[in-house]
């Protein structure tokens, strides 16, 4: 059930210095233990309707859906771009997008004119090839000015299934990028890409006795790496908000863990709520007004939500335990949270007023950091028993699935469509991130410039 309670305006110097808490919720001593620019939207042009539906009727067509791509990947030719300039970069960043997926195999373009004489692609050539889609594309610049037009083609029918153009300043080149593998996504696939993203990740550098966690922020695929916090204090937890340009994260300021909000746009810092002890476990409510997080209470923590308004703080659990890493289902009803109110480290579900408690983890070991797919069906965790592990199951607990196994792998986080996760393997200065498709395969290690944990997924961009 839920009580209110009204803002505590002064900081309490008998709250813990140190988190201890903290550390009875995971096996490390933390949770998941320069500004980045925002890059405007680029101006929408036009577009050529789709000549047959995702999943079409059209023989040997190549709109199919992910579980068939899973087993058989689309082969895709993506020839150069003609014209203009950064148009072999662009189609590199294309190329990457799809093939990493897992759901592509782009196959080589070389030796094949694109089109043949009057603009359309030769088909036939393009079969011999292999492919079963083609993409082609032209790049002009114009001053600080960049106009990309794509198409994308059927080869087997012989049909054109998109057609867009785009312009937007010339720095936008890899946005443009990874818009167009989101539109080939969807429209070979039946759903929503994921390649329009940013990573948000805690950066690890110096000494294990003493590192320096920096708050940083990237492309999905590594690229446009920047650092948002210098370091002068330990960052965690980064999450994005879902409608805007802010990330929530904790950061250890006066020996004192407290929940933060970053403003992409500004580069501002600014604390949520000004309790008298630790906040942690931030992450936003799906309409973005609120944070609902953990509070420091009595030897335990209670899970609490803080209009980002202003005004009175909500208290969902009180049972005297530990109680942590909340997070919402899609549609704001549930909630999912950690809790070790039966003695054991549990994952737990409770109605969004905090009615209806009931425990959903019953396999070996202990659960945590759990997470709602945007998809609404799965709820992804990490297990810690003997071994450490990250999986997914339903909501009401059932179909547990581990999707990697390693000695120390945590802190899953879902892409936009609920179809990848990525988590971190490694702790302190030797972690690393990992993405990994929802049904196993495909793991893959991404790139950052420093060790990276506790990674967070932004929505789609655009």
């Amino acid at each position: 059930m839920t009580s209110s309670t009204h803002l505590l305006g002064e900081t309490d110097d008998t709250a813990p210095t140190v988190p201890g808490l903290i550390r009875r919720i995971t096996r490390r001593g933390m949770i998941g233990t320069t500004l980045a620019t925002a890059l405007a939207a680029p101006a929408f042009a036009q577009s050529a309707p789709a000549a047959a539906p995702a999943g079409g009727d059209a023989a040997g067509s190549a709109v199919i859906d992910v579980n068939r791509a899973r087993t058989a990947p689309i082969p895709i030719a993506i020839p150069p771009f003609a014209g203009g300039t950064s148009q072999g970069d662009l189609v590199s960043v294309i190329s990457a997008d799809l093939n990493n997926c897992g759901l592509f195999h782009v196959v080589d373009a070389s030796g094949v004119a694109a089109t043949a004489p009057g603009g359309a692609p030769d088909f036939g050539a393009w079969k011999g090839t292999g492919a079963q889609a083609l993409v082609t594309g032209s790049v002009t610049q114009s001053g600080d000015q960049l106009r990309v037009e794509f198409r994308l083609w059927d080869i087997l029918p012989g049909t054109q299934l998109q057609g867009t153009a785009y312009t937007t300043s010339a720095s936008n080149w890899r946005r443009i990028a990874h818009i167009i593998a989101d539109v080939i996504y969807q429209r070979l696939l039946g759903e929503k890409g994921y390649f329009d993203t940013r990573i948000a990740y805690i950066s690890t550098i110096g000494p294990r006795s003493n590192p320096t966690k920096r708050l940083a922020i990237m492309d999905q695929d590594g690229a446009n790496n920047r650092f948002l916090t210098d370091g002068s204090w330990t960052a965690l937890g980064p999450r994005f908000s879902p409608t805007r340009d802010q990330i929530a994260f904790i950061s250890y300021v006066n020996k004192i863990v407290r929940v933060y909000l970053f403003d992409l746009s500004s580069g501002t810092r600014s604390l949520v709520g000004n309790f008298r002890t630790m906040t942690f476990s931030p992450r936003f409510a799906p309409d973005g007004n609120s944070i609902i997080m953990s509070l420091y209470q009595n030897g335990g923590s209670n899970i609490i939500t803080c209009s980002l308004s202003g005004g009175n703080v909500r208290t969902l659990t009180s049972s005297g335990a530990i109680d942590a890493n909340p997070c919402y289902s899609p549609d704001g009803s549930q909630i999912v949270f950690e809790s070790d109110r039966g003695g054991d480290q549990q994952l737990y579900v409770m109605g969004a007023d905090g009615s209806n408690v009931r425990r959903i983890s019953f396999g070996a070991g202990r659960y945590a950091d759990p997470v709602w797919s945007p998809r609404g069906d799965q709820i992804a965790f990490t297990r810690l028993g003997g071994s450490f592990a990250v999986g997914i199951m339903a909501p009401d607990g059932s179909g547990e699935r581990i999707l990697s196994e390693s000695f120390d792998v945590e802190s899953p986080t879902f892409c936009p469509n609920g179809r990848v996760i990525m988590f971190q393997r490694g702790a302190g200065t030797a972690s690393r991130l990992v993405s990994i498709d929802i049904t196993g395969f495909n793991e893959q290690a991404v790139q950052t410039p420093t060790s990276a944990s506790d990674p967070a997924w932004s929505p789609l961009l655009s």
